[in-house]
């Protein structure tokens, strides 16, 4: 695709050719990520001001903006120097006044001349029962009064950015939009009743209600629906680009798995069982599978994985696991191997410890195929490991790992298909907006066995409580977590805010029954603390987040979380799902300070009235915004002008399958819609998507 289509150049011009926009203010605008007319033209008011002429500010909602026809009475000119000079008018009804501060009074006098008509308006305000107009925000004589817009959009600003010089330009880039052809499907946009592109854009910046602003209204939506179709084209034209590297067909036997299932003593969730087909029958076809595996803390991931790990064992091949920590590693292999001796397959484990003679064992195993489940962390990413035949890679945790990653996962098996696994339930539109180029199952059944977590909320004034309430509950034999928060960003605070608690519940609680670990730690001592408590050895683990991920210790049934108010509520989900995995009733209390927010209240009694994470997850969401929620600057996602994640999810349902739909029937986008979608991929600067088409 050789460059950008003569039809849009208009659209990506310098934007100092725009009416007013000089040196000074191309480079202000640039604040706002502004540095072409399609950048200002997809910056859309958020306010209207109704300008509608009256006839009297009598009657008018004050304080308020007021436009009215008004004859010029007298001029004040102030005595005093610094006091305001007063402009007597009178409207169909009433005398009041314009005020105006630091005048220049030949200025006023030629723009308001006495006995004149003239049209001012402005924000009134009574003032011991006179009206008065300070500073009018337009003067203008009755024949001007057409220029004045009945209602006027309010646009963001940046410092050296004014109201009328966005209105200016603004007008003069409209003027400027190329009439498109329609690449939204004809049946949508009438069902819809959505306007074409150009009709949208000019219809959006000439709002006449409050209800033009909303993201429902017609012209809105349909903006945003062309961001989010341009995404998940660029999505869909990534997923059909990695479909054509060849996958490998596996195709399991059961045989291995029928005997993991037997020896369970339980049976899966029918959402387990389902995820196991979707990931068996992905296996099965030739196109390499890319599929996400979602679910909530305690859902059964686990058990998924390892079936999809044995249709790879049983079709001949390899299968490799991989965690974003040593810790973690470790715990899928605790995790993983009786269920692999159940089944009898060899597994083993790689981490950046494994050295010398017995790594170089380990690595010949792997390449002769006698290790058939390699459950390992990024180690497995180095030059010397190699695979018999690899099938299956399942990556853990996925936000820790980047689609870099992903890819040199790809190389090491080149046909291997990928599971990613995350515990983060994320809502629906920004999965959509973050893998919408996975396939996605979810688990959202728990299984039978694990002991609902109780919620309390505590205020830190009863600190005291709950240590006793701890020492009783470790006299019974029970361990707890206590966690610590991230005081201020600095990491040397948090240690000495654990180091500190450590220490004063180590003397309430006696010597040798708490342990710390924090982030600080050297390895090999965090592991130790880690494995202390596992072992049972202490019965309180003092920690600051780090034990937040996958951390599995069925004994520990209290989760103390301090300062919880401060944590995200992702974040207090997850710490809440480390306990609850035993036989024993668990509880969770959350320790505030108060008085709490109301945002701080909503997330404490969010938590305390469900333990569903996707509902958690659409709090979430609500609360804090899609940027904060995955946290922008990793995030992968994109930053839309217009649409609005947390409102608009149905939406991006929409694009999604409208955007693998038309590339399933115009994979090359040659067909009029397609050239249309490829002016939209242009459009909304998918540079990423069009070098995928790669044609011109």
């Amino acid at each position: 695709m050789t460059g950008r289509p003569e039809i849009l150049w208009p659209l990506f011009a310098d934007i100092k050719g725009l009416e007013g926009i000089g040196p000074k203010t191309a480079q202000a605008l640039e604040h706002l990520d502004i540095l072409a007319p399609r950048d200002l033209l997809y910056t859309l008011p958020y306010a209207i001001i109704d300008r509608r002429l009256r006839d009297t500010v009598q009657g008018a909602d004050l304080p308020g903006v007021v436009t009215v026809s008004v004859t010029v009475a007298q001029h004040r000119v102030p005595s005093k120097r610094g006091a305001p000079y007063r402009i007597e008018v009178d409207d169909a009804q009433t005398r009041f006044q314009l005020v105006f501060f630091h005048p220049r009074p030949d200025y006023l006098q030629r723009i308001l001349p006495t006995g004149q008509k003239r049209i001012v308006s402005g924000r009134v305000e009574l003032f011991d029962g006179v009206p008065q107009m300070v500073h009018p925000e337009h003067v203008l004589t009755p024949d001007e009064a057409g220029d004045l817009p009945q209602f006027e959009p309010v646009y963001p600003l940046t410092a050296g950015v004014t109201q009328k010089t966005m209105a200016k330009a603004m007008a003069d880039a409209l003027t400027r939009l190329p009439e498109l052809a329609e690449w939204i499907d004809g049946a949508q946009a009438r069902q819809e009743g959505w306007p074409g592109w150009a009709e949208a854009l000019r219809r959006a910046h000439a709002p006449s209600s409050m209800d033009d602003l909303t993201a429902t209204a017609p012209a809105r939506a349909r903006l945003a629906y062309d961001e989010l179709m341009a995404h998940q084209l660029t999505l869909a034209l990534a997923r059909a680009d990695r479909r054509k590297t060849r996958g490998i067909v596996t195709k399991g036997t059961g045989r291995l798995q029928s005997k993991v299932l037997k020896s369970l003593p339980y049976k899966p969730t029918g959402a387990q069982l389902r995820a196991m087909g979707e990931i068996a029958e992905d296996m099965a076809k030739p196109d390499k599978m890319n599929r996400l595996l979602q679910g909530d803390v305690g859902a059964g991931k686990t058990l998924v994985a390892f079936m999809a790990l044995l249709v790879a064992v049983e079709a001949g091949g390899q299968g490799v696991m991989m965690a974003p920590t040593e810790i973690l590693a470790r715990q899928h292999l605790e995790g993983l191997q009786p269920l692999a001796e159940s089944a009898g397959v060899v597994l083993e484990l790689l981490t950046g410890r494994d050295k010398g003679a017995d790594r170089k064992a380990k690595l010949a195993a792997l390449a002769r195929g006698d290790i058939q489940i390699l459950v390992g962390t990024h180690a497995v990413f180095q030059k010397d490991v190699e695979f018999h035949d690899l099938r299956l890679a399942i990556v853990d945790e996925q936000h820790r790992f980047g689609v870099r990653q992903r890819l040199e996962l790809g190389k090491k098996g080149q046909g291997a298909d990928v599971l990613v696994m995350t515990a983060t339930p994320i809502p629906r539109s920004l999965a959509l907006a973050q893998y919408g180029d996975m396939d996605v199952s979810v688990l959202d059944e728990k299984p039978p066995g694990r002991t609902p977590v109780k919620t309390a909320l505590v205020s830190t004034e009863r600190m005291a409580e709950v240590v006793d309430h701890l020492r009783a509950a470790i006299a019974e034999g029970r361990q707890a977590y206590w966690v610590c928060p991230l005081v201020e960003e600095s990491e040397a605070s948090d240690l000495i805010a654990a180091e500190a608690r450590f220490k004063q519940l180590r003397a309430a609680l006696g010597d040798g029954v708490v342990g710390l670990v924090h982030g600080q730690m050297p390895h090999d001592v965090k592991d130790a603390a880690m494995a202390d408590f596992v072992a049972g050895k202490t019965s309180v683990l003092v920690a600051t987040t780090v034990i937040e991920v996958g951390v599995n210790v069925p004994n520990a049934s209290i989760m103390v979380v301090e300062r919880a108010e401060i944590f995200g509520l992702a974040q207090l989900h997850q710490l809440r799902g480390r306990v609850g995995r035993g036989e024993a009733a668990s509880t969770c209390l959350l320790m505030y300070q108060s008085p709490l927010s109301e945002g701080g209240l909503k997330r404490l009694t969010t938590l305390r009235e469900t333990d569903d994470g996707f509902r958690i997850a659409e709090v979430d969401l609500e609360m804090r915004g899609a940027g904060d929620l995955i946290g922008t600057a990793q995030s992968g996602l994109p930053r839309f002008r217009v649409a609005d994640l947390e409102r608009q999810a149905a939406l991006m349902a929409v694009a999604q399958s409208d955007a693998r739909r038309l590339l399933a029937e115009d994979p090359a986008l040659e067909t009029p819609r397609g050239k249309a979608a490829r002016h939209l991929l242009w459009l909304m600067r998918q540079d990423e998507a069009i070098r995928l088409i790669g044609v011109g």
